[in-house]
């Protein structure tokens, strides 16, 4: 995603519900090197964005009874 010529790299976590922890909780640290080595990779398929300022953010939506809750967190990591 872009969002005034900041690359974006989101996650976007679901939960049907909390019994293992939010979406949000699922985010490990061996999560975001993942998603930093994904971030590299993209970099160089793309080198015109190699420049630009780039951020993760993280998107969680989970389901309590009949209701979707999603939580979105800029610049997570």
């Amino acid at each position: 995603m872009v969002d005034a010529r900041v690359l974006v790299i989101v996650e976007v976590r679901f939960r049907r519900n909390e019994r293992f922890g939010s979406g949000l909780e699922s985010i490990t640290r061996a999560k975001q090197q993942r998603l930093t080595k994904a971030a590299r990779h993209l970099l160089m398929r793309y080198p015109k964005f190699s420049s630009w300022p780039c951020r993760f953010d993280v998107v969680s939506v989970s389901k309590r009874n009949c209701h979707a809750r999603l939580d979105w967190i800029q610049g997570a990591f």
